[in-house]
């Protein structure tokens, strides 16, 4: 996508600085790649606009983008991570000290740029930086006693994963002129979309071959995050489930004990109880393209929505 090579400008004049180590570590992650779903995000739902190619479009998905990156660069911090996007994490190749004062530069960047954008942007962008604090932290205490712990997980991968992205599809109908009502369908579907992304990457974690997937399986046993679909295999009264339910009390280190939780996971209703879960998601993100007009950008949302599904098979 061409508007891709602008945002890509952007990240990486918005970095510079005097201190050219702020420099280093801040083009670390922007230069290790990624997806940059966010902004690709933002770009195609500027495509339902009257005015797609919009320099505010391309700075609207820049900040998003920024503010996605500083967020990697603190929970890198949070769990210890050593690696990311296949480079050495931040925290690692520096110290911790270090990671936090680069994501805290991103977030001062996100700032700068999206004042250009105009005081409604500004408060988008802030209320959408509480909601991912937010579900850091509601993530981190864990659910209260007697909470419902799925609720609870849904309510953290909303505020963790779907807040910014559906800021995505905000911005990007905003600034491409979309009228208010498409807005609020694009807000509504990034939202949704980005939530079963979330949700088909824990099933993708446990039921899909490293080979195939291309990424370790068992990371989420590992970190000891309890994902939808164990969180629906240790709901059973059954011997696997019991089973489950002590080797997920706390994170898996041992190779056999990830083999065993695996094999568990996948013989237990956990998974396909989640892929129902997600096609449902799938299904509502799809029921918000009924406002946007018929058109490339909107068929390929359309097809996203199919992919999000189809990815975990």
């Amino acid at each position: 996508m061409v508007g891709l090579d602008r945002v890509e400008d952007v990240l990486h004049r918005e970095v510079r600085s005097d201190y050219t180590f702020v420099a280093e570590t801040s083009l670390h992650l922007i230069d290790a790649g990624g997806k940059r779903f966010r902004p690709l995000f933002t770009l195609l739902a500027a495509q339902t606009g009257p005015r797609p190619d919009s320099t505010d479009v391309v700075r609207a998905a820049a900040v998003v983008e920024l503010i996605h990156l500083a967020t990697l660069y603190h929970d890198d911090v949070m769990d210890a991570a050593t690696m990311r996007r296949g480079a050495e994490s931040a925290n690692s190749r520096w110290d911790n000290s270090v990671a936090i004062l680069t994501g805290d530069f991103l977030f001062a960047h996100a700032s700068r740029l999206v004042a250009d954008l105009g005081p409604e942007a500004v408060r988008i962008i802030a209320e959408t930086f509480a909601e991912l604090v937010t579900g850091q932290m509601r993530e981190t205490r864990g659910p209260r006693p007697g909470e419902d712990r799925v609720a609870h997980y849904l309510t953290v991968i909303a505020e963790k994963t779907g807040s910014l992205i559906a800021t995505s599809g905000r911005y990007g109908g905003m600034f491409a002129g979309c009228p208010p009502e498409q807005v609020a369908s694009l807000q509504r579907f990034g939202a949704l979309i980005g939530t079963a992304f979330q949700i088909s990457d824990d099933v993708i974690d446990i039921a899909s071959p490293s080979a195939s997937s291309g990424k370790t399986q068992g990371t989420d046993l590992r970190e000891g995050v309890q994902t939808l679909p164990m969180l629906y295999a240790i709901e059973g009264t059954d011997e696997g489930s019991e089973r489950l339910r002590k080797l997920l009390a706390h994170p898996i280190t041992d190779d056999a004990e990830i083999a065993e939780a695996l094999e568990l996971l996948r013989a237990g209703d956990g998974v396909a109880r989640t892929r129902e879960f997600l096609a449902e998601q799938a299904a509502a993100a799809r029921d918000q393209l009924v406002d946007l007009p018929p058109c490339p950008a909107t068929d390929a949302l359309a097809s996203l929505t199919t992919y999000v599904v189809d990815r975990t098979g």
